[in-house]
C-alpha cells in the first residue's frame, strides 16, 4: 500500500520515519465475497487481454517469418529479383500499403476491454483505509488469541481451509501500519519477522535497508538503546551513506555517553533501568486480560456444586398456547447472570432469508452515545449491521412473535430486530446493552425505557473464535448455528445487572452472523412486576 510519508527531525537530530494513520477496517464477509467475484472477474478479463496481445503478435510474427524469407532473396540478386515484373509490383504494393497496415496492427491497442473493465471494477476496490483495517484486524487477532508472527505468517491458525502465507513484504507492510498508530511494540515484531524471512532466503522486493530503519527506531522508542545501536550498524554495513542512520547513530552514541558519565558520578539510574526493562506491550486493565482469555477459552472454570444447578429441559414458554404441544429445547449456560440458551430456535431457512433482507443494507454497526442517546459509530465495534422490521418479512414477524412467546415480554416496544456480520477481526468490545444511571438519555428518542433483556441469534458456527464473553462472571458463550441466548439486563427493580457486561470476540478464522432484540422496559410492568429489593 502506498503511504503518505515524511521524515521529521526530532530533539538533538534523531530522525525518524512519520506516516499519515487511517481509520479502522469495517468490511463483512459478504462484502469481501463480492471482492473475491470481482477479483476474478478481472482474472478473466486480463486472460482475454493477454490471448487478444498473443493474437496480434502471432500476426505479427507471421508478417516477419514471410518478409523475411522475402527479403533474403531479393537482397542477393536485387536486378535480377526487380527484373521480373511481378515482384516489382508487389514490392510498391508492399511498401504503399502492406507496411501501413502492418503499422496500425502494431498499433492497435488491444488493453481497450481490460481497462474498460477495470475502470468499471474499481468503484468496488479498497482503498488504503480498509487495507489497513485489515492489518489492524490482524493485529488484534494476534494480541487477542496469543499468536507469534511467525504461526501468523505460515498461516498455522486452527480450523482454516485454505491455508495462506506473508511474504516479507507482507510482513514489512504490518510493521509499517503499526508504526503509522506508533505501536511500536508491533512494528518490532513484524519488522523482525520480515527481517527473519529475508535472512532466510526468501525472495522479496522488501529492502533491508528500509525494515532496518523502521525497527530500529521502534527499538530505540521501546527503550532498548543497545538493541538500536546494533540495528542501526547492522543497516550501516549495507548502506554505509544512509543519512539518517548515521544522524541516529551519533544520537545514540552520545546518549550512551551521557549514560556511562551519570554512572560514574554515582547519578541514580534507577529511573532509566526501569525504563529499559518495562514490559513493550501496553499493560491493558485487568477487565482486558479477563476478556482475552474467555475468548481463548481460559476464563474461570465453574465450581462442580454450581455446574449441578444447570439443567437442560423441554421448555413450553410457562404453558404457551404455541409450545405446549411442541417445547423447544432449552440449556442453561450460566447462573449469575441466568444466560440460557434455545436449541433449534431457528431454521436454515429463516437465516438464509434473514442474511438475504439484511445484505444489501449491511452498513457499520452503531452503538448508543449516552451523552446524546443517538447512534454513531464506534472504534470498539468492528462489525457492519443491518435492521430489520417485522412488517417486511413474514419470517421477521414470525421470528418476533417466537421471542414474544418464549421469553414472556411484549416486544411492540423492543427495537427491530438487528442483524450483524462480523468479518475478519471483527468484535465488539466489553460494554453493557443496558443505559446506566450516568447515562439518562441513553435511549430518550426511543420513549421505551430501558433495554431490560437481550436475545441473540447465532446464524452461523465459526471455525475459530467468535464467543461472547461476559469477563465480569468469567462466562464464555460460543456460537451455534440455530441456537440463541437470552439475558436480562436489568433485575426486576429497574437496576442494571452490572455482571451483564459482555464482549463479542474477534473471529479468528471463518464468518459470524448474529441478528439480535433488545426488548425495552416499557409493556412489561405486568409481564415482569417490579419488586422492592433494588437486587432482585
Amino acid at each position: 500500500m502506498a503511504f503518505n510519508k515524511m521524515w521529521c527531525t526530532v530533539a538533538l537530530g534523531l530522525l525518524l520515519p512519520v506516516s499519515y494513520a487511517h481509520t479502522d477496517f469495517f468490511t463483512s464477509i459478504g462484502h469481501m465475497t463480492d471482492l473475491i467475484n470481482t477479483e476474478k472477474d478481472l482474472v478473466v478479463s486480463l486472460k482475454d487481454y493477454i490471448k487478444a496481445e498473443e493474437s496480434k503478435l502471432e500476426q505479427i510474427k507471421k508478417w516477419a517469418e514471410k518478409l523475411d524469407q522475402l527479403t533474403d532473396t531479393a537482397t542477393k540478386d536485387p536486378e535480377g529479383f526487380l527484373g521480373h515484373p511481378v515482384n516489382a509490383f508487389k514490392l510498391m504494393k508492399r511498401l504503399n500499403t502492406e507496411w501501413s497496415e502492418l503499422e496500425s496492427l502494431v498499433l492497435k491497442d488491444m488493453s481497450d476491454g481490460f481497462i474498460s473493465n477495470m475502470t468499471i471494477q474499481r468503484q468496488f476496490f479498497p482503498n488504503d483505509e480498509d487495507q489497513t483495517g485489515a492489518a489492524k484486524a490482524l493485529l488484534r487477532l494476534q494480541d487477542t488469541y496469543n499468536l507469534d508472527t511467525d504461526t501468523l505468517s505460515r498461516g498455522n491458525l486452527p480450523g482454516v481451509k485454505h491455508k495462506s502465507f506473508l511474504t516479507a513484504e507482507d510482513c514489512f507492510e504490518l510493521g509499517k501500519i503499526a508504526y503509522t498508530e506508533a505501536d511500536y511494540y508491533h512494528t518490532e515484531l513484524w519488522m523482525e519477522q520480515a527481517l527473519k524471512q529475508l535472512d532466510e532466503g526468501e525472495v522479496s522486493s522488501a529492502d533491508k535497508v528500509y525494515i532496518l530503519d523502521y525497527l530500529s527506531y521502534a527499538v530505540y522508542q521501546q527503550g532498548d538503546l543497545a538493541k538500536a545501536m546494533m540495528l542501526t550498524k547492522r543497516l550501516l554495513e549495507l548502506d554505509p551513506e544512509h543519512q539518517r542512520a548515521n544522524g541516529n547513530m551519533k544520537y545514540f552514541e552520545y546518549i550512551m555517553a551521557k549514560e556511562k558519565e551519570a554512572n560514574k558520578s554515582g547519578t541514580d539510574t534507577e529511573d532509566q533501568a526501569e525504563k529499559e526493562t518495562e514490559v513493550k506491550k501496553k499493560d491493558y486493565l485487568p477487565e482486558r486480560r479477563k476478556y482475552e482469555m474467555l475468548c481463548r477459552g481460559e476464563g474461570l472454570k465453574m465450581t462442580p456444586r454450581r455446574q449441578k444447578r444447570l439443567f437442560c429441559r423441554y421448555y413450553d414458554g410457562n404453558r404457551n398456547p404455541r409450545y405446549i404441544l411442541g417445547p423447544v429445547k432449552q440449556e442453561d449456560e450460566w447462573d449469575k447472570p441466568r444466560i440460557v440458551r434455545f436449541l433449534d430456535i431457528i431454521s436454515d431457512e429463516e437465516i438464509e432469508t434473514v442474511k438475504e433482507l439484511a445484505k444489501p443494507r449491511l452498513s457499520r454497526a452503531t452503538v448508543h452515545d449516552p451523552e446524546t442517546g443517538k447512534l454513531t459509530t464506534a472504534h470498539y465495534r468492528v462489525s457492519k449491521s443491518a435492521w430489520l422490521s417485522g412488517y417486511e418479512s413474514p419470517v421477521v414477524s414470525r421470528i418476533n412473535t417466537r421471542i414474544q412467546d418464549l421469553t414472556g415480554l411484549d416486544v411492540s416496544t423492543a427495537e427491530e430486530l438487528q442483524v450483524a456480520n462480523y468479518g475478519v477481526g471483527g468484535q465488539y468490545e466489553p460494554h453493557f446493552d443496558f443505559g446506566r444511571k450516568d447515562e439518562p438519555d441513553a435511549f430518550k428518542e426511543l420513549g421505551t425505557g430501558n433495554r431490560i433483556a437481550t436475545w441473540l441469534f447465532y446464524m452461523s458456527d465459526v471455525a475459530a473464535g467468535g464467543a461472547t464473553v461476559f469477563p465480569e462472571v468469567g462466562a464464555s458463550v460460543w456460537p451455534k448455528k440455530g441456537t440463541a441466548v437470552f439475558w436480562y439486563n436489568l433485575f426486576p427493580s429497574g437496576e442494571g445487572d452490572y455482571s451483564t457486561r459482555h464482549a463479542a470476540c474477534p473471529v479468528l478464522v471463518g464468518n459470524k452472523w448474529v441478528s439480535n432484540k433488545w426488548l425495552h422496559e416499557r409493556g412489561q410492568e405486568f409481564r415482569r412486576p417490579c419488586t422492592l429489593s433494588e437486587l432482585e
